[in-house]
């Protein structure tokens, strides 16, 4: 048939041509045409109905027999698919129209070969890339018909009914109308598709989803191909922005989109389309703002394709970054992300400077403000002077003429204290016009009068008469107005003097070049004024997105990472806080996330620019080195792992480590902090590669600790956390049989941390004490005998305080500031002899027995045993290694218990004097002193469990009782690494731990609470009821101490039912009006611990213990607690159940306001989503708790309360907790020079204490005076039974 078509249509050709065709002839051919393409188009649906059976899987088995047998006849319909429309196309290329009557073609007969097109188009396959040349047949075949033949109006109405039944043809359906817009000039087909889509009803829309999203995929895909041929029918789509479709306002926001990037765009535009664009822009800014999520991020990537187009125009940039920055709060991920992108984008495409600091941008601008004001004011020239006429001003004086007149009627005697005898009329006229404009009216009229009796000759004076007001003010009115205006003539100047009044011809040039210049700072000005608003919103949103670094969501965060990375390479000085508030992300357990820091690190320092290698090593050395000012130990270690990790993969250039050596040797000159630097950033680098400090330890070791280490501390410590890189690069493995790294006792190296030691102990310098327990630290790693160098420090340190302490004989007093070195010395001593026996000695010990057991199974040999001897060797050798490590920790744990602090050790010699500063603060009253020897103590009670257990009395009052908040977080964090070392003697302590979590310093708050989150996240601490101290944190006013809290909790969610277990106690104690917080606060700290129950079946369980815990409460204050509480929870039909079952419980509480309110808000919450058959029950619900509200329980069987109002009164105010703030005073009549712990109170009489409490509470002694009564004897946890079971 293709062959007939072909055939056919070439005969057509010659047939058509001729002119003297008769009719019978013309019916001839015609019906032969129709009957051939007839044919065709049976065949073409017959075999698409095949194919589309065939994609669906409705074939027989023998399918694949048959398509193969098909394939060796020679036969494929996806292969002769194209020929046929090829075949069809050349024939309605022809005039086949000459066969018709009129030579107007049937609409039958194009409707026949049109609808076989759109039935090719409705099989899915035809998106496949292999049938991209049958799309394109397609479409040229569709597009000869409606430019031929006149079916334009139906194929717009063909496209829209299949871009509402078929979602696969939005990509197909665009080619093609672009096609017939283009190539075939249809452009008006365009608008009748545009102009059906916007006559669709919303409400039809939003029943098909699928529909919609085809007409939102097909304007979005055809505005990118032919945004020029829509714009004109662009306002037929303008309802569907106010419509409730989302999709559809995202297509139309599109559309304008790349309308404005494609068509409106440049500087050449005519107003009108000027015009068209601002219209455009304002619609998008608008719906910056949309309600719907989606929108707003689309508005977003719109805005970021046109700023990287640069077709925003520049007056527009503060507005739409303005709008952007406030866009990055909002709640939806998405828009963040697509808000910091655009933020990216318009630093990238900004159109102002490569430097945007808002600091070096302020001084030119205002330079060239002050220059355009100078300009402005030259071309202007002088202001002009209002001038006021003589008559106005006489007509304002007047009213005050008149009054001084009356005035002088009334007063009986005359004034005659004139200034002499006046000859002239003239010089009288002056007087008077003087007296006038200093406004001296009286005398003023006085002179008048008297020029009138003795000037009768002059005009002026000749026919008045001086008793008449109105005569009078004449003459007055006369002299002022005439003389006012008569000393103008003489001054002014002639027109005719060129001097004065230049010529405008001759002005005119001039006065063009200034307009010309001050345009042109105008311009200049302008400019800087945006390019330093610019800068200031680019800040603003720096400190925003900074906050942003933590998010959850690995997108945003990759977002954040690159946005930093664009705004350090743009010179914002903000932008290393960023930087550096990157660091810690790489630790991050997201590889993305960590993969993201490291690739940003490597582009801001280590991209080439083609740079020599050593101006490249003083750029890399410089950033770095900016990076590590002002941070924190922690920021320093984040970046030695990045640091480490970019000399393990050789990023890092030998130039960088040779700069390096240079500044630290001060080969290249530099200032003390670069020095510094350079060894700060060889000890991370030695972390990747250990042979930068191995082989350079001679030179560490002379240049760092050479005869000049007293001057500079820091320096020397630094050198010392270098050298220490090595030991972390050895630390031995269990198992392994190589010895570990040690130096020789007398190495060069010690022997110098000797006499720097030694030497600083009697310099009162700051810097002494960081380095000194640095230098103890590495002896400890790396010496042979380390006892034995840190024993003779001590004994040198010693002689020489007590060298100072005899050279002193007219005051015996010893300096603060020598106990204070030594103590600490003696100190960090004691504490490293016991990490190098649990540690080092230990290790040893191991590997030792690892290597003699080897050698003794060498020598046993095992080739001649089965492998089940094998195995059961092996188990007997796990075995042997087992108990053999327990002998070894008892053996160390003996040495630490019984021989250290023994009384021939050297180390006891120091213990009666830190026991003594520590006993007698108010003898030993230095600061510093008495941080040290509280530090001191705790380490020394590392060491030994009896020597703990004897001093933890000590350590808790001085805990509860110095005024020194350094010293209460000192012992904070000391006793949390006891609680790990021996947590059976901490444990009875613990209250007092909890007691810290309220102390009025903010420092010990957080040092305590970083002490319990560590202690309570990893089991060291039972967790009681106390804990819900920590929840109090959650409402602190220190914004660090309130994040530390929610951490907290949300890392204590992730350990099972944890919170859960716990919410009945903190409920209990933060609503107990003894101890408790402000109402505002516990609703607070509920919604936080409350928003982590999520399982029904806690809800339903806590409904059951809140509702029962009303029967028991005291007060009004409770009730609204545990009603507040339950309307947090979320609840499901279950939840609603048990509260309806415990009704009774809470029933007559509803008379009070606050607890009625939470009730509607909790069944307000139940309605939301409801189902109907919920909703009856919600409904009864409510008009139940209405009628309670409304009349109480008069006609409710309600069980009388257990508790009496008795016995509420009779309760003991002993058993209260005591506030806080009493834990840190001294009681009165009590000397505050020593700790000595208190005598035990008098004994009390048990009295029964009606306490409302949950069955899991447990009672709390947080005393602050430590007796020995109440001191704690068990070293095991004791279960203490609750009040409820002792009430009973």
């Amino acid at each position: 048939m293709v062959k007939v078509a072909s055939r056919h249509a070439s005969e057509l050709s010659a047939i058509l041509e001729d002119l003297n065709l008769s009719p019978l002839q013309r019916n001839s051919h015609l019906n032969a045409l129709k009957m051939n393409c007839f044919i065709l188009a049976q065949l073409i649906g017959s075999f698409e109905a095949e194919t589309y059976k065939a994609s669906l899987g409705n074939i027989e088995p023998s399918g694949k027999g048959k398509r193969a047998k098909s394939r060796t006849e020679g036969f494929s319909w996806e292969v002769e698919r194209e020929s046929v429309l090829q075949a069809i196309t050349h024939l309605l290329q022809l005039e086949i129209r000459r066969l018709w009557s009129m030579s107007v073609v049937e609409e039958e007969f194009v409707s026949l070969v049109t609808s076989c097109c759109y039935k090719m188009m409705e099989n899915p396959s035809i998106v496949l890339a292999k049938n991209k040349n049958t799309r394109e047949a397609l479409g040229h075949l569709l597009g000869v018909t409606v430019k031929r033949y006149n079916h334009m109006l139906s194929a717009s109405v063909k496209v829209i009914q299949l871009l509402q039944h078929f979602e696969h043809l939005a990509s197909v359906l665009v080619p093609a109308v672009s096609l017939w817009a283009v190539e075939y000039g249809m452009k008006p087909v365009v608008g009748e598709i545009m102009r059906e889509i916007g006559q669709k009803c919303s409400l039809d829309l939003s029943r098909e989803a699928s529909g919609v999203k085809s007409f939102a995929t097909f304007l979005t895909e055809l505005a990118e191909r032919i945004p020029s041929i829509m714009m004109p029918s662009i306002s037929v789509l303008l309802d569907y922005l106010d419509g409730e479709n989302y999709a559809m306002r995202n297509a139309v926001l599109t559309v304008m989109g790349e309308m404005v990037v494609r068509v409106l765009s440049g500087e050449q535009l005519e107003e009108a389309e000027r015009g068209t664009r601002d219209q455009f822009l304002d619609t998008l800014q608008e719906h910056i703002h949309d309600v719907n999520t989606y929108v707003r991020s689309c508005v977003l990537q719109i805005y970021n394709r046109i700023v990287q187009e640069k077709a925003l125009p520049l007056n527009r940039f503060q507005s739409v970054v303005t709008l952007v920055v406030g866009r990055l709060f909002d709640k939806s991920v998405n828009v963040c992300k697509n808000a910091i992108q655009l933020l990216a984008s318009f630093l990238a495409n900004n159109p102002f400077t490569c430097k945007l600091s808002s600091a070096d941008l302020r001084e030119p601008l205002e330079k060239e403000t002050k220059k355009l004001r100078e300009l402005k004011e030259k071309l202007q020239g002088p202001k002009p002077v209002v001038v006021i006429s003589p008559e106005e001003e006489w007509e304002a004086m007047l009213p005050e003429l008149q009054e001084a007149y009356m005035i002088l009627q009334e007063e009986d005697e005359e004034d005659c204290g004139t200034e002499g005898e006046i000859e002239f009329s003239q010089q009288l006229q002056e007087q008077i016009l003087l007296l006038l404009q200093k406004t001296s009216y009286k005398k003023a009229i006085r002179l008048a009068q008297k020029g009138i009796s003795q000037f009768q000759q002059d005009s002026l004076f000749s026919e008045v008469n001086s008793e008449d007001a109105e005569s009078l003010l004449g003459v007055l009115e006369k002299i002022f107005t005439d003389r006012e205006a008569g000393p103008e003539i003489p001054n002014s100047n002639k027109p005719d003097d060129p001097s004065v009044n230049p010529s405008p011809e001759n002005d005119l040039p001039s006065q063009e070049v200034q307009k010309s210049e001050m345009d042109k700072q105008e311009m200049l000005v302008q400019y800087l004024t945006d390019a330093h608003h610019f800068s200031l919103k680019i800040e603003e949103a720096i400190d925003v997105v900074s906050k942003m670094m933590y998010e959850t969501a690995v997108s945003v965060v990759q977002e954040v990472i690159e946005f930093f990375v664009t705004v350090s390479q743009f010179g914002v000085s903000q932008a290393v806080l960023g930087v550096r508030r990157m660091l810690p992300l790489v630790w991050s357990k997201e590889p993305g996330v960590r993969d993201a820091v490291l690739s940003a690190y490597r582009r801001l320092y280590l991209s080439s620019n083609g740079e020599s290698e050593r101006v490249k090593a003083q750029g890399l050395v410089r950033s770095f080195s900016l990076l590590m000012v002002d941070s924190s130990a922690g920021i320093l270690q984040c970046l030695e792992e990045i640091v480490s990790e970019f000399m393990q993969k050789g990023d890092i250039h030998p130039s960088v480590v040779q700069l390096l050596w240079e500044k630290f040797t001060q080969k290249s000159p530099c200032s003390p902090l670069e020095r510094k630097a350079a060894v700060l950033l060889l000890g991370m680098m030695s972390r990747g590669q250990p042979e930068i400090v191995i082989s350079n330890l001679d030179t560490l070791v002379t240049v760092g600790l050479g005869d000049q280490v007293h001057e500079d501390y820091q320096l020397a410590r630094e050198v010392c956390n270098c050298i220490l890189k090595i030991t972390d690069n050895q630390k031995p493995s269990l198992g392994k049989s190589s010895e570990p790294f040690r130096l020789p006792k007398d190495h060069n190296l010690f022997v110098r941390l000797t006499e720097a030691i030694t030497g600083g102990i009697s310099q009162s310098g700051l810097h002494w004490l960081p380095f000194k327990e640095t230098a103890i630290r590495l002896v400890y790693e790396l010496a042979e005998e380390p006892e034995e160098i840190c024993s003779e420090m001590l004994v040198r340190c010693s002689q020489k305080v007590l060298d100072g302490h005899q050279c002193q004989e007219e005051d015996p007093t010893l300096p603060a500031f020598l106990l204070t070195h030594l103590l600490s010395l003696a100190g960090d001593v004691a504490l490293q002899q016991v990490v190098h026996l649990e540690r080092a000695v230990s290790n040893e010990l191991r590997r030792r027995r690892v290597m003699k057991e080897e050698n003794e199974a060498e020598k046993v040999g095992k080739r001649g045993k089965s492998k089940a001897s094998e195995s059961t060797m092996e188990e007997e050798l796990g075995l042997v290694g087992a108990s053999a490590d327990d002998i070894e920790a008892e053996l160390i744990r003996k040495i630490c218990d019984t021989e250290l602090l023994d009384g021939q050790q050297y180390l006891s010699a120091f213990l009666p004097l830190v026991l003594r500063v520590c006993n007698n603060p108010g003898r030993y009253n230095d600061p510093d002193l008495c941080t040290v020897a509280a530090l001191a103590l705790a380490k020394f009670m590392m060491i030994s469990s009896d020597f703990c257990d004897a001093h933890l009395r000590l350590l808790f009052t001085m805990l509860e009782k110095s005024p020194l908040p350094r010293v209460r977080s000192n012992i904070m964090i000391a006793l949390g690494d006891l609680s790990i070392r021996f947590p059976n003697l901490i444990e009875p302590w613990t209250p007092h731990l909890y007691a810290r979590l309220r102390d009025q310093s903010c420092e010990v708050r957080k040092n305590s609470g970083l002490v319990m989150t560590h202690l309570i996240l990893k089991d060291m601490v039972k967790v009681k009821g106390q804990v819900s101290e920590m929840a109090v944190l959650l409402i602190d006013p220190d914004q660090d101490i309130a994040a530390l809290a929610r951490n907290f909790f949300n890392e204590l969610s992730n350990k099972g039912n944890a919170v859960y277990n716990l919410l009945p106690d903190i409920i209990s104690r933060l609503s107990d009006p003894d101890c408790g917080v402000e109402e505002e606060a516990f609703h607070t700290i509920m919604r936080q611990l409350l928003s982590y129950i999520t399982k029904d079946k806690q809800t339903e369980s806590l409904v059951e213990k809140m509702c029962h815990r009303f029967r028991t409460a005291r007060t009004e204050r409770q009730w609204r607690d545990l009603a507040h509480c339950l309307s947090l929870l979320p609840f499901s039909e279950k939840g609603l159940r048990k509260m309806q079952d415990c009704f009774d419980c809470y029933g007559d509480k509803l008379s009070d306001d606050a607890v009625y309110n939470s009730f509607l808000n909790t069944v307000g919450k139940m309605r939301r989503g409801a189902k109907p058959e919920l909703k009856i029950m919600i409904d009864e619900f409510e008009q139940k708790l209405q009628k309670c509200h409304n009349k109480g329980l008069e006609n409710m069987d309600v069980p009388e309360e257990a508790n009496t109002e008795t016995d509420l009164q009779h309760q003991t105010q002993k058993g209260k907790r005591q506030p806080l703030s009493s834990v840190n005073n001294v009681k009165k009549g009590k000397p505050e020079n020593d700790f000595q712990t208190p005598k035990p109170p008098a004994t009390r009489k048990s009295r029964r204490k009606v306490a409302v409490t949950f069955s899991s509470d447990e009672e709390s002694d947080l005393e602050a005076e430590l007796s020995e009564a109440e001191t704690p004897k068990n070293t095991t946890p004791i279960r203490r039974t609750s009040t409820r079971s002792r009430a009973k």
